[in-house]
C-alpha cells in the first residue's frame, strides 16, 4: 500500500511517499521515496522498533485529533498519513469524472462481500465491495455517483491488481 506521510516540525514541509508491505501480523517493510529500505517490527501496542539504514529506534505512535504523534528520541512530531488513492475517489467528481467509470481492483486478492447489486444507485465514496489482501479487508468505493451497471465479479473470487471490478455509469 502506498500512503504519504507529512511530519510537521521535524524539517519545514517534509513530505514523503512510502510503500508499506506487511510481512507478518506485526512486522512491516517500508520502501521510502529515496530508495532506503525501513524495517518496523511492533513490539508493543502503538509501539515499534525501527530500522533505518541500520540505524535503531523506537517510536511511540499516538492517535491525535489531527493524524498521530510520534515520540521518538525524546521528541514528538505531529504527522499526518494520507492514502492518494481516498483522495483520488473523493475529488474524482469535482474533477471531470463523468460518464461510465470503471472500478478496478488496487491491490491482489480475494472479493470476501459484495455490498451493492446491478442496478443499484451509488453515491460517490460509497462503499461497493471489500477485497481482502495480505490479511487485510479493503473495502472499495465509487469514484463517482451514479448507478452500478455491471459487476464483474462474485464472492470468493480471486482478483489481479487492475483488474476490472465494476462499471458505473
Amino acid at each position: 500500500m502506498k500512503v504519504e506521510v507529512r511530519i510537521l516540525g521535524f524539517v519545514r514541509g517534509f513530505v514523503r511517499s512510502i510503500e508499506i508491505e506487511r510481512i507478518s501480523p506485526n512486522k512491516f517493510r517500508v520502501c521510502g521515496n529515496e530508495g532506503e529500505q525501513i524495517d518496523a517490527l511492533e513490539v508493543a501496542p502503538n509501539t515499534y522498533s525501527v530500522i533505518i539504514n541500520g540505524h535503531a529506534f523506537e517510536a511511540v505512535v499516538i492517535p491525535a485529533a489531527e493524524g498521530v504523534l510520534v515520540r521518538c528520541g525524546g521528541r514528538e512530531f505531529p504527522a499526518s498519513i494520507s492514502d492518494p488513492r481516498a483522495w483520488r475517489r473523493r475529488n474524482a467528481a469535482v474533477f471531470g469524472a463523468e460518464g461510465q467509470q470503471k472500478v478496478t481492483a488496487p491491490m491482489p486478492g480475494k472479493v470476501v462481500r459484495i455490498l451493492v447489486s446491478e442496478g443499484a444507485t451509488v453515491e460517490a465514496d460509497q462503499g461497493l465491495m471489500v477485497v481482502e489482501a495480505m490479511k487485510m479487508q479493503n473495502e472499495i468505493r465509487a469514484s463517482t455517483s451514479g448507478k452500478v451497471e455491471r459487476i464483474f465479479v462474485r464472492e470468493g473470487q480471486a482478483v489481479a491488481a487492475g483488474e476490472p471490478l465494476a462499471i458505473i455509469h
